[in-house]
C-alpha cells in the first residue's frame, strides 16, 4: 500500500469539479448538460480487481451508487452525480448529506441523490430500488457477503487490499478507471496536491513542526494514526512532520493506526502539536480529565487541535476534491493557533 507525498507546487489547479453528467431513467437528474465531460468510450469494458472480487463494467455507468467515504465526492468531481449515497449519519446535515457534497451538487443544479443506511447493515432493498449500474465502494468496510449480494444488483468496486485502507489517491484512480475518466482523475489528484501545497506555502511556520494525531475512544484508550491515514496525510502535506517516536510504533493489523493504550501516553512526550477528534463536548471533557492525558506536554502548552465539529472531523478525515477546500478553510486557522504555542 503506497502513501502519497504531497508536492510543493507553486500554483493551484482550479477546483476540478467538472460539470456533472446528468443521469436519466432512475437517476437523480434531468437532461444531459452539454459541458459535462464525456467518458472515454474506449475505456469499456473494463475489469477492476478488488480484495473481494472483480467488477466487470461493460459500458459507461449512468446510475452510480456510492458506499463508504469519499467515493461520492470523486464521482461528482468527475461529472457523475450518484443516484444514491450512503447516509452521512456522522458529520452530515439534517438531511444526512455532507455539506461539501450538497454544495457541489446544488452548484451544478442537480437533484440530491437518495440516501440509504449502511449500519448496522446495508439497506440492500434501498440500493436495489435505485437500479444502479455501478456501485462504488473502494474506501469502505463492506464484507464478502455484502459484496456478493450487491454484485447481484450491479458491478461492485470494492477496496484493493483491506477494508478502510485505500489511500486517497488510489481511490480517485480506481473511480476514474471505473467511470472511464482516468485522465480526469489524474488531474483531480494533481489539483488536490496543489491546493494543499499552496496552503503550506502560505504558512511556512508549519514546516518541520512535529505532530501526532491521536484518538481516545473511551477512558484508558489511545490510538495513534499513522501515515496512510488521510488525517495524517493531510497534515503532513501542510508541512508538519510526523513525530519520529510515534511513527515507529507498529500498526495494528488491518488499520492505519497503532492501538497502544493511554498508559503509553509517554510516546507523545516530544510531540509539538497534538491533533485529535471527539464525538461531542461531553466526550472531550471526559477524555481530557484523565490524568495521563492531561500530562501530555502539547496538551498542557495549548499546542493542541481538538475537533469537536463532526463535519470538520469528517472533512479532515478524507482527502477528496470536494472535502479538501472545505476543510482547509476551517482547519488552517486552528493549526496556526496551535503552532504559535509551540515552545521555540
Amino acid at each position: 500500500m503506497r502513501t502519497t507525498r504531497f508536492t510543493r507546487g507553486a500554483t493551484v489547479l482550479a477546483a476540478a469539479t467538472a460539470s456533472v453528467l446528468v443521469l436519466s431513467g432512475c437517476s437523480a437528474s434531468g437532461d444531459e448538460k452539454a459541458d459535462a465531460p464525456a467518458s472515454d468510450s474506449s475505456a469499456f469494458p473494463v475489469t477492476i480487481e478488488s480484495a473481494l472480487g472483480d467488477a466487470v463494467i461493460e459500458s459507461e455507468p449512468k446510475n452510480v451508487v456510492t458506499i463508504g467515504w469519499g467515493s461520492a465526492d470523486t464521482a461528482i468531481a468527475l461529472g457523475t452525480t450518484p443516484v444514491g449515497v450512503e447516509a452521512a449519519t456522522w458529520g452530515g446535515d439534517e438531511d444526512l448529506y455532507f455539506p461539501w457534497v450538497r454544495e457541489a451538487i446544488e452548484e451544478k443544479g442537480d437533484e440530491l441523490p437518495t440516501t440509504f443506511n449502511v449500519y448496522p447493515e446495508i439497506d440492500v432493498e434501498a440500493v436495489l430500488e435505485l437500479a444502479p449500474d455501478l456501485i462504488l465502494a473502494p474506501q469502505s468496510g463492506i464484507s464478502e457477503d455484502e459484496f456478493a449480494t450487491l454484485s447481484e444488483i450491479a458491478p461492485v468496486v470494492a477496496y484493493p487490499d483491506s477494508a478502510w485502507r485505500t489511500t486517497w489517491d488510489e481511490q480517485i484512480e480506481i473511480i476514474g478507471k471505473a467511470l472511464g475518466k482516468s485522465d480526469e482523475a489524474a488531474d483531480l489528484i494533481t489539483g488536490i496536491e496543489d491546493d494543499i501545497a499552496e496552503a503550506a506555502a502560505e504558512h511556512p511556520e508549519f514546516e518541520g513542526v512535529n505532530f501526532a494525531y491521536v484518538y481516545t475512544a473511551e477512558p484508558g484508550a489511545l490510538a495513534l494514526y499513522q501515515a496512510g491515514d488521510s488525517r495524517v496525510d493531510l497534515i503532513s502535506g501542510l508541512g508538519l512532520t510526523m513525530d519520529e517516536t510515534v511513527a515507529e510504533v507498529p500498526l495494528t493489523e488491518g488499520s492505519f493506526s497503532s492501538t497502544v493504550g493511554l498508559e503509553r501516553a509517554d510516546l507523545l512526550n516530544n510531540v509539538e502539536v497534538l491533533f485529535t477528534w471527539y464525538n461531542d463536548e461531553e466526550n472531550q471533557k471526559l477524555i481530557e480529565a484523565q490524568p495521563l492525558f492531561a500530562q501530555i506536554p502539547a496538551f498542557q502548552s495549548g499546542a493542541y487541535v481538538p475537533s469537536v465539529d463532526n463535519q470538520l472531523g469528517m472533512a479532515s478525515s478524507m482527502i477528496t476534491p470536494l472535502s479538501v477546500p472545505w476543510a482547509l478553510d476551517k482547519y488552517i486557522p486552528m493549526i496556526s493557533d496551535a503552532v504559535a504555542k509551540v515552545a521555540k
